[in-house]
């Protein structure tokens, strides 16, 4: 009769521990949040330093993704009028990933980055204002209100669109 009360004990021990488990592994939201403008500024700082300079940061045009985990993608155009012409022209936001991603199937590491839409493509920079790399941009017409800096899920789970007026690249989340 012991040895069957000690299964009995164990065996119902196993079903909580089974049944609980899931709900011991989550510390909040598993789901991925977009960030409007208002949402974004609140965590972006006000200046930011990119190739020897400080710049200010665009609050009212910013956007980013705060993921299931808590790691957050940030986006803001930024005041490029004290850097030169050649500057200006590929710098036009600054990003920051606290997870590594992928824009349009290309990976990037965690970091804080200078990014620009340069024509049909989409760059990005060190902050010493180095070429990373670039891919294409793909220029949405249906979209309905284009702004200066925005985010927008894909339709994918797991993939965003960044935008900048009508031109976009796809940033893809990472994978738990």
């Amino acid at each position: 009769m012991e040895r069957f009360r000690k299964t009995a004990i164990s065996f119902l021990a196993a079903i909580t521990f089974v049944a609980l488990a899931p709900a011991w592994g989550q510390s909040g939201s598993t789901t991925d949040t977009i960030l409007k403008a208002t949402e974004a500024a609140k965590v972006l700082p006000e200046k930011v330093f990119f190739r020897g300079q400080s710049a200010t940061v665009q609050g009212r045009n910013s956007g980013g993704v705060k993921f299931g985990d808590g790691m957050y993608l940030l986006a803001a155009l930024v005041d490029t009028s004290g850097y030169s012409t050649s500057v200006q022209q590929k710098y036009q936001a600054y990003f920051i990933t606290e997870s590594p991603i992928e824009i349009n199937g290309h990976p990037l590491a965690p970091g804080a980055y200078g990014v620009g839409f340069v024509g049909s493509n989409f760059g990005v920079l060190d902050i010493g204002n180095h070429d990373l790399f670039s891919v294409p941009a793909t220029r949405d017409g249906d979209l309905k209100r284009p702004t200066p800096l925005q985010v927008i899920a894909d339709g994918t789970p797991g993939k965003y669109r960044l935008y900048e007026g009508r031109q976009y690249v796809v940033i893809s989340a990472p994978h738990p």
